[in-house]
């Protein structure tokens, strides 16, 4: 059985901890029956983690966890970037979830029983779902985007831990500073439902999250200006960092990206450095049981 899960760009700017985005970087595990103990094998940009102990892979957690007698082997195949802002693991959940219930003839609420491992569902959901997702609580919906809206996405070669971008944050905020967050996040959902640029310059302006993460990202505020310089509508941290999205034309994607990609060399090090255009995914994960 096979396995095929999107990454997921989340919060947007404004949307913190509420939308997500699936994204066309994929995450591919095939599970192959057999005796004795579950052997890993990792590849693409997991092949760093080569030697994991099964109890600490998300994958194999998520899997064991709707199906707990497991042997063979599980192999592990992804193009989504570690611990930089695109949902791995989610993805490894969502798959994992999904491969095991697929294996073990059970049926999981996936949504829901990913908060054992992903409190926030924003990047689970629209792995889950695919698309632009909005979450509130343990539920999720479609939001609308336009075909007009293109995204590119760049990464320092370092990662940024959740932990360490959550205790970023402050404990609290103002009443009126929450109140202005709550219109740029209208902002942001009609520009992304309409194209409308300037909405979306509103809506990518973040209050809540951006101004304490930013700063934990080598060369973040440079590459941030590189992509706006080079026709970004808007630049942001890509879920908790260290990767950043742009939102900009389609036509102008790819050059986005190789902006924010040579601000990254410059300021961080050429190092581990990834940039690409991303496509938004409509699938969600899919199962192969052929």
């Amino acid at each position: 059985m096979r396995v095929r899960v999107p990454g997921s760009t989340s919060n947007l700017g404004a949307g913190f901890d509420t939308i997500g985005l699936a994204v066309s970087r994929y995450l591919t595990a095939e599970y192959r029956a057999g005796d004795g103990p579950l052997a890993i094998d990792r590849r693409g940009t997991l092949a760093s983690l080569q030697g994991m102990p099964e109890e600490l892979d998300l994958f194999a957690q998520a899997m064991r966890s709707v199906c707990p007698s497991l042997g063979g082997t599980l192999v592990l195949d992804s193009e989504i970037p570690v611990g930089r802002g695109l949902g791995s693991s989610a993805a490894a959940v969502v798959g994992g979830l999904t491969l095991g219930a697929a294996v073990g003839s059970s049926t999981v609420d996936v949504l829901r029983t990913a908060r054992r491992w992903e409190s926030h569902l924003d990047n689970v959901a629209p792995c889950l779902l695919g698309g632009l997702v909005a979450v509130v609580d343990s539920e999720a919906f479609p939001l609308v985007l336009a075909p007009g809206i293109a995204f590119a996405y760049a990464a320092p070669g370092v990662p940024l831990s959740t932990a360490r971008a959550r205790a970023a944050l402050p404990a609290t905020i103002p009443h009126g500073e929450a109140a202005r967050a709550l219109g740029h996040l209208a902002a942001l959902i009609r520009g992304l439902e309409t194209a409308d640029v300037a909405l979306l310059k509103l809506g990518l302006a973040d209050r809540l999250h951006v101004p304490y993460r930013l700063p934990l990202i080598p060369g973040g505020a440079e590459v941030r200006e590189a992509g706006l310089a080079a026709g970004a509508w808007g630049v942001t941290v890509s879920g908790a960092g260290s990767g950043l999205l742009a939102v900009t034309a389609p036509e102008k994607a790819a050059s986005v990206a190789d902006a924010m990609a040579a601000a990254f060399r410059e300021a961080a090090g050429p190092e581990g450095v990834v940039a690409f255009p991303l496509v938004p995914d409509s699938r969600g994960v899919t199962l192969d049981a052929s």
